[in-house]
């Protein structure tokens, strides 16, 4: 039987509590709830208002953890690159934000680690994807002519 008990969490950046959901999961282990909640807020103030999945993992034994960040969706990420709370809710038609090509690559690059595609270019085009509904168009083009321009090869400078 092993000794580390993993609680997992959706916190907002940077603002987690000792309240649901990680409070009553921890209290039960022995731990130092405040710490872990500094520790996660630490480690989650660059998502700062965006939902952010985190774990910990404590060994019930030694009384020690560890925190594990994940990456937040790209849809968070988008939003926060484009300066704005949510999207259009009205996916194709209103435009709500525009962001360069460098917001899609650092993006892109997030999600890269934890992504199945095999390039930087293929997960682009799923961040680009992300941007029809969420109404925010890149360097003023549709996600739709946008990633023609990806298929094309117009950015693979910029997505090598």
């Amino acid at each position: 039987m092993s000794d580390t008990q993993s609680v997992s969490a959706l916190v907002t950046g940077g603002q987690a509590s000792a309240g649901p959901p990680l409070g009553p999961a921890l209290g039960p282990l022995g731990v130092n709830i405040m710490e872990i909640i500094q520790a996660i807020n630490d480690k989650t103030k660059d998502f700062e208002g965006m939902k952010v999945p985190v774990t910990v993992n404590v060994n019930t034994k030694t009384k020690k953890w560890e925190v594990i960040v994940g990456i937040p969706s790209a849809a968070a990420l988008l939003l926060k690159e484009a300066g704005i709370q949510k999207g259009s809710g009205t996916s194709g038609s209103t435009w709500v934000g525009d962001i360069k090509v460098e917001s899609i690559v650092k993006v892109a690059k997030a999600k890269l680690e934890k992504s199945y595609a095999a390039s930087l270019k293929s997960v682009a085009k799923e961040v680009v994807g992300t941007c029809l509904p969420l109404g925010i168009k890149i360097e003023g083009k549709t996600p739709k002519e946008f990633t023609a321009e990806i298929n094309a090869g117009k950015w693979d400078s910029q997505l090598g």
